[in-house]
């Protein structure tokens, strides 16, 4: 059987088409609007290319970013489409395909952990966390070899683990999560809260961004990081300390056997995972009494998401 993976990212909607093994056997790219219809419109066009190639399509998954009901039909709010609001994208994708292809519709994080679980640094686990360290922070829990979703579909939101009592304000309203300690953008701003403290060591830095300490973006502290350049391992550290500070509140509820560790940031390897380690170590409760997880880094590459959501769409039919 045949199941098509749609993937709706910020910049780009991806689809595959994957067999009953998760194994890819086409897929496309195209550009992502910002408006819902025309959202449904890039869907629609590469399930009809699909069908080109594949005669039979009975089951659509597909990974959207925001909070997605428990009948994972209806997208229940989005940051990123404003009319994501209680929106039922499966049936207006269902209604497009005249009823022929079966819409379930999952959170981008669920998706994506749920492909690294069984193609990528989860397998062999029964009990994983997956902390995707991208712009955010994403999260995605599988228990006993399934993936939790919660009672109303709200489970995983780790970054917004309220980390810090009247902390930073954080885009969800809350203060203090731990999106806003451990992420890409609270990786530029400890590294611009270095330069400011520490200009005498600021050179590599300045010289990446041009002088402006405004213009500061994530990739160049991991390029000058991997330089070995103090200010930018220090940004590193900090969000590696916070990162093993939320996995150890993570294992006080959980307790899992696995955490593994994704998104673009996770790129620099252990110059973010060894302070992780320590830290989720150092935080942890009982930690001189009991088992530790291990933390490893995500290996299923960036179509995981998309894969993700063709198996659970299959296993949903």
């Amino acid at each position: 059987m045949y199941t098509l993976g749609i993937d709706i990212g910020g910049t780009k909607i991806a689809g595959a088409v994957c067999d009953e093994n998760d194994k890819i056997l086409s897929q496309w790219r195209v550009p992502t609007p910002t408006d819902p219809e025309e959202i449904n419109d890039c869907i629609i066009e590469i399930y009809n290319e699909a069908l080109k190639l594949h005669s039979d399509i009975p089951t659509m998954g597909i990974s959207a970013a925001g909070n997605v009901k428990a009948d994972r039909r209806t997208i229940s709010f989005s940051a990123n489409i404003a009319k994501w609001i209680g929106y039922p994208l499966a049936d207006r994708i269902e209604e497009r395909t005249g009823g022929k292809c079966k819409v379930v519709v999952e959170n981008d994080a669920n998706c994506a952990g749920w492909g690294e679980y069984i193609l990528g640094a989860g397998r062999g686990s029964r009990d994983m966390v997956m902390l995707t360290v991208g712009t955010g922070l994403g999260g995605a829990v599988i228990i006993n070899g399934e993936l939790y979703r919660g009672a109303f579909g709200m489970a995983a939101e780790l970054g917004h683990l309220p980390m810090v009592s009247d902390g930073d304000f954080c885009g969800c309203g809350l203060r203090g999560c731990a999106e806003r300690y451990t992420s890409g953008n609270a990786l530029e701003r400890f590294a611009r809260a270095g330069i400011r403290r520490m200009p005498q060591k600021a050179d590599r830095l300045l010289e990446l961004c041009g002088g402006d300490v405004h213009a500061l973006e994530g990739k160049m502290v991991s390029q000058a990081a991997q330089e070995g350049d103090e200010l930018a391992l220090y940004a590193f550290g900090k969000i590696g300390e916070w990162l093993g500070r939320t996995m150890s509140a993570i294992a006080a509820v959980i307790d899992p056997d696995l955490f593994v560790i994704g998104g673009g940031v996770v790129s620099v390897g252990d110059i973010l995972l060894k302070p992780a380690r320590y830290n989720y170590v150092r935080f942890l409760q009982a930690a001189a009494y009991r088992e530790h997880a291990r933390i490893l880094p995500a290996t299923a590459g960036g179509d995981a998401g998309m894969i993700g959501a063709a198996d659970l769409a299959l296993r949903n039919a």
